[in-house]
């Protein structure tokens, strides 16, 4: 050690030697020993940390610093929030910038404190061996500045880490503000050095930049930088999507995800990446645990003075210590925050309330409000500060649109926790519900732009459970109105669980039998309609009604609406009687305790209106609905949404009732009112337009139709959202056009798409699930994809019968569905079956001449048909068409529906006078109720055209043939199926007529249009080939009649099955064929075939059976087997006469054969 040598000097006062007490100044001088000379280390860098092997790349921000770095004199910060990777990134930086080629100094320095910093440049000095560092009265901070100042010392890059208080830096080193240096006054700016800084504070960066060009905000993770990060801490992901979720559920913070991997690693946690995401996801209290913990990390500075924690939320704590301790009310702005929804925190929530002047309220005079004016402008700018504050610590974000922030939600959390820990959490708990119970409106439609803005953070206040209860009551009528919109909005599961915890508090707090009780579970019930849970919401709607009765009357208005809503739930129930008794009942007390034109008194009338039209008592419905709408008109007026909801409601009647002109007339003024008043994407104009368009649609106007329904279903999406009930509903009318236009595919993708939403948002087993089910099934059906339908409708049938009962008007409707499937199927005997189940219940629960029994009996009749036997089919559509005729008139749509479906019967059975005397009576009331080219209309022709061509009255076949063919090419285009139907059809004329190429020039036509729009091997494809077969087979063209018939029938074989009724009419075909060229045994082998599965199939005496027995009687006559031939046709003639009777066509032909053969 080195001597101290000393030496004193006494001033001019003091002469010789004096003892005793001396008053004169003494100076005392120390002098120390000179310092070895060290020699100056080489360039070397100085970096605390090792080398992160699981460093991931933040795109190219690092090369960014280098450059910037390279410029004499830089500073360069990166900000962020604490654990967003800063510190990784200077780390690798530094290690990067070290591995240059050319020599530099790299020197560390941990800036989270005063301490710290001098600290660091004492290790600097040490480092650079420093003549008079050791020294005591040594100014290090001088001394490091002057050696880095120093061009000759060489190139020197200065890492600040952690320097996030302004305070450390900016304030001098001696405590005194105005004495002393501030330390950012020692950092150089000397042309052969840069500095980089770490920082949380935007502010402090921008005070040492000078510039924000050098300033890079460091934010969170891309998906694929966190995925990286999250597979190098852990060694390898099995799960790649639990590893998404998990990383997501983290905001990507790197640090967040670094501590979930170390938490994973550890031995003791037991823990999988999985079971650390179940964990996590259980409740907060659980996040708070899992991200309070601390699992070390070596490259992070983690001393107790100033230095960092691996635990993510005590990292975010030291800012909030920070800014709670600076500015108070930015503390409390950011704790007010934590509570919302991280996204869309509207500043219009956040900010102070304007001061209020109380002598103006009371009328004082000659006041001023410059005190006032002053007051506001001081909180405004207050404000402001406190929102710079918290963005300079990169803790809120202020959004695109400038008037919301956005917070990471991991922040959120750890200032809940903070204010936990402070015992302040209650406060603005209390202060956030307050605002958005005062500030969320009711759900009503003109509120919903101002909802849909504050939802998300309703979302977020259902979450919590304040204690207080004064606290409870304002949250339970919160989520009253966030159940409200909900519902609206069809997102029934986030209503249903606002409505039920509001529910329960308001049961704890007033009991059940409290109004607001009572309203929270009346609610809950009208959710539980709308689910399909109508059991669960009968029970509810049962229990309001008994209380109300109970406690104020039975014609009190709560217990009247109360008695309506359950009314409402027993006609989703498709228990009509029982809605009707109770909707009479509301009415008639209404219209004694409140009038006949009260406005209560009209709604009832309307909801009774609506089960007579479900009961098909549409002239009940209409007079209903008629003194409502005029009575509305006259207390209201014509264009108030009462009014028009009337208008609606009497076009629907007169829609069920075929009269579609008067539909129309009521629906377009509905629509251009309610355009007029409330703005065209409003949902009730929506609604109008969608029911304009399917008035369209019936009266064939199928353009106007398509696009109503594109612009209500883009509008609904626009405004409502994708999954929303009524843009569903539109994109179901719209495949409804589709599928009348021909145009399958399309229909299938709206309606599948409409399906899986309906799965995804309703549940599989939703009432509009189901109906979304058979929609598609019947677009299938169209395709010729039976198995596909029937698949969707024995499921749609199942879950009904499950779900609403055998009974239940849906079930029905999928019974009849999955019967015409089985028809179509070939299935005749398990159509049959599900037929008549279906038209007995209908019988029972509806009545005989209810629409849907009437639209049963029909179905049926026409699988008798198909099953041969005409009778019974003939004897239920006469049925059908009498009861129509009596209760729906004789040209209402259905009517002319069943007279069309008895003169196909008539036609197969022969009497075709009987047949021609419908159809020209169902055409002709088409013509005039429709017009000439409604689909209707030429679908009509089209009939009345086969008549006349069985009639062998070709011309007047022709003739209807070439004008619904015409026609149906300028409505509906060339390649639409009922235009290629009309092609084949007269093509069958021509052929008859003998005009062969004529009929194969349609035939052609029809058959490759229908390959290319409907697929080789659908069933209309098929028919098509039959067809052409047939005509080539008349120009003796054998062997493209061959090919053809060959084609069709392996196709059906394959698509339909070996025994289907088309298979067994192609092999019937294709053996004529082989007949005509002589292959007999060929025609013989397929004839028996044909014959015997027709006898299995469809009975020893069905029509196609007993045709079989005539084609193989031709067959065994040209091989020469005249007697067996002979026995043969007399069995066919014998049972045509039993089955078809002796006038039929086709009796009368097999008996001219029998009496050529007998007489030869």
């Amino acid at each position: 050690m080195a001597q101290r040598l000393s030496s004193a000097i006494f001033g001019n006062g003091n002469h010789g030697v004096e003892v005793g007490y001396n008053y004169a100044p003494i100076q005392a001088s120390f002098h120390y020993p000179p310092e070895p000379q060290e020699p100056t280390p080489p360039l070397f860098a100085s970096i605390p940390f090792r080398r992160d092997p699981a460093f991931v790349d933040r795109g190219d921000i690092l090369d960014q610093i280098g450059r910037q770095c390279s410029e004499p004199a830089s500073r360069v910060a990166i900000v962020g929030l604490g654990g967003v990777g800063k510190s990784q990134l200077a780390i690798e930086f530094a290690y990067r910038f070290a591995a240059r080629p050319a020599e530099i100094w790299v020197f560390w320095v941990h800036a989270s404190t005063q301490a710290r910093i001098i600290e660091g440049f004492k290790s600097i000095a040490d480092n650079v061996k420093l003549m008079g560092r050791n020294r005591p009265d040594a100014d290090i901070l001088q001394l490091v500045f002057d050696w880095l100042s120093n061009v000759r010392n060489g190139k020197w890059l200065l890492i600040l880490d952690s320097a996030d208080d302004s305070d450390v830096l900016l304030h001098s080193t001696s405590g005194d503000k105005d004495g002393g240096r501030k330390l950012v006054e020692y950092l150089p700016q000397s042309s052969n050095g840069s500095i980089l800084i770490t920082t949380r504070n935007w502010d402090l960066a921008f005070r040492l930049c000078g510039t924000s060009q050098t300033i890079h905000e460091l934010g969170l993770m891309a998906l694929e930088e966190a995925l990286l990060l999250l597979e190098r801490r852990l060694g390898t992901v099995s799960d790649a999507n639990a590893a998404a979720d998990l990383v997501r559920s983290l905001d990507l913070v790197p640090l967040a995800i670094s501590q979930a991997a170390a938490y994973i690693q550890r031995p003791a946690s037991r823990s999988s990446l999985v079971q650390y995401l179940d964990e996590f996801r259980q409740s907060e209290s659980k996040r708070v645990k899992l991200l309070s913990r601390d699992d070390g990390d070596l490259r992070r500075d983690l001393r107790q003075d100033g230095g960092a924690s691996n635990a993510i939320l005590t990292t975010w704590q030291v800012s909030f210590d920070h800014i709670r301790s600076r500015r108070p009310s930015a503390a409390d702005l950011l704790s007010l925050m934590s509570f919302f929804n991280r996204q869309g925190i509207p500043e219009s929530l956040l900010r102070p309330p304007k001061s209020y002047n109380a002598a103006q309220s009371i009328g004082f005079e000659d006041v001023t409000d410059s005190d006032s004016q002053d007051s506001d402008d001081e909180t405004e700018n207050e404000f402001k500060d406190d929102v710079a504050m918290l963005r300079d610590y990169c803790l809120i974000m202020l959004s695109e649109d400038t008037n919301t922030f956005e917070m990471h939600g991991l922040v959120q959390l750890a200032t809940r926790r903070w204010l936990k820990a402070q015992g302040l959490r209650d406060k603005f708990l209390e202060q956030y519900i307050t605002i958005m119970a005062s500030s969320f409106p009711t759900g009503d439609y003109e509120n919903w732009t101002v909802c849909q803005t504050l939802f998300a953070h309703v979302e977020a206040a259902a979450e919590y459970r304040p204690n207080e209860d004064n606290l409870r009551k304002t949250w339970s009528v919160l989520l009253y109105k966030g159940g409200w919109y909900a519902w609206l909005q069809g997102r029934y599961a986030v209503a249903e669980q606002m409505l039920s915890q509001g529910r329960r508090t308001r049961e704890k707090l007033w009991g059940n039998d409290h109004e607001a009780t009572l309203a929270s579970i009346s609610f809950l019930a009208s959710i539980y309609r709308d689910q399909g849970r109508w059991e669960e919401a009968e029970k509810l709607n049962v229990q309001v009604m008994e209380t109300y009765k109970a406690k104020l009357g039975e014609d009190h208005p709560h217990t009247l609406t109360s008695m309506g809503n359950l009314a409402s739930t027993y006609w989703n129930q498709g228990r009509w009687e029982e809605a009707e008794r109770l909707q009479m009942q509301v009415m008639e007390t209404r219209k004694i305790k409140l009038g006949d034109d009260h406005p209560d008194t009209l709604t009832s009338m309307s909801n009774l209106a609506l089960t007579y039209c479900n009961q098909g008592r549409w002239e009940e419905a209409e007079k209903l609905q008629m003194q409502v709408m005029e009575t509305r008109k006259t207390k209201l007026g014509e264009d108030h949404q009462h009014t028009l909801t009337s208008m609606s409601n009497l076009a629907l009647t007169y829609w069920n009732q075929g009269r579609l002109e008067d539909a129309e007339k009521l629906q377009m003024q509905a629509m251009e009112t309610y355009k007029a008043e409330l703005g065209e994407d409003h949902p009730h104009t929506l609604m109008s337009m969608s029911n304009l368009a399917l008035t369209y649609m019936e009266q064939g106007q199928l353009e106007d139709a398509e696009k109503l329904g594109v612009q209500a279903m883009t509008t609904r999406k626009m405004k409502l959202g994708a999954d929303h009930p009524d843009t569903l509903t539109s994109m179901s009318n719209l495949a409804l056009t589709y599928c009348n236009q021909g145009r399958w595919e399309d229909a299938e993708k709206l309606q599948m798409q409409a399906m899986e939403i309906y799965k995804a948002k309703l549940g599989e087993d939703h009432p509009d699930t189901l109906t979304s089910m058979g929609n598609l099934a019947s677009t299938y059906c169209n395709q010729g994809r039976w198995e596909d339908a029937e698949k969707l409708e024995v499921r749609a049938m199942i879950t009904r019968k499950r779900k609403f009962g055998a009974d239940h008007p849906d079930t029905l409707t999928s019974m009849g569905n999955l019967a015409l499937t089985y028809c179509n199927q070939g299935r005749w005997e398990d159509a049959e079956k599900l037929g008549v189940q279906a038209m007995t219940t209908r019988k029972r629960k509806l009545g005989e001449d209810h629409p849907d029994t009437l639209t049963s009996m029909g179905n049926l009749a026409l699988t008798y048909c198909n099953q041969g036997r005409w009778e019974d089919a003939e004897k239920l559509e006469v049925r059908t068409m009498i009861t129509r005729k009596r209760k729906l008139g004789e040209d209402h749509p259905d009517t002319l529906t069943s007279m069309s479906n008895l003169a196909s019967t008539y036609r197969k059975q022969g009497r075709l006078e009987d047949a021609e005397k419908l159809e020209v009576r169902t055409m002709t009331t088409l013509k005039r109720k429709l017009g000439e080219d409604h689909p209707d209309t030429l679908t009509s022709m089209n009939n009345l055209a086969s008549t006349y061509r069985k009639q062998g009255r070709l011309e007047d076949a022709e003739k209807l043939g070439v004008q619904a063919m015409t026609t149906r090419k300028r409505k509906l285009g060339e390649d639409h199926p009922d235009t290629l139907t009309s092609m084949n059809n007269l093509a069958s004329t021509y052929r008859k007529q003998g005009r062969l190429e004529d009929a194969e020039k349609l035939g052609v036509q029809a058959m490759t249009t229908r390959k290319r729009k409907l697929g080789e091997d659908h069933p209309d494809t098929l028919t098509s080939m039959n067809n052409l077969a047939s005509t080539y087979r008349k120009q003796g063209r054998l062997e493209d009649a061959e090919k053809l018939g060959v084609q069709a029938m392996t196709t059906r074989k394959r698509k339909l099955g070996e025994d289907h009724p088309d298979t067994l009419t192609s092999m019937n075909n294709l053996a004529s064929t082989y007949r005509k060229q002589g292959r007999l045994e060929d025609a013989e082998k397929l004839g028996v075939q044909a014959m015997t599965t027709r006898k299995r199939k469809l009975g020893e005496d069905h029509p196609d059976t007993l045709t079989s027995i005539g084609n193989l009687a031709f067959v065994w006559k040209n091989q020469g087997r005249h007697e067996e031939a002979l026995s043969m046709m007399e069995i066919c003639v014998q049972r045509r006469r039993q089955v078809l009777g002796l006038s039929h066509p086709l009796t009368k032909a097999s008996l001219s054969v029998l009496d050529q053969w007998s007489t030869n």
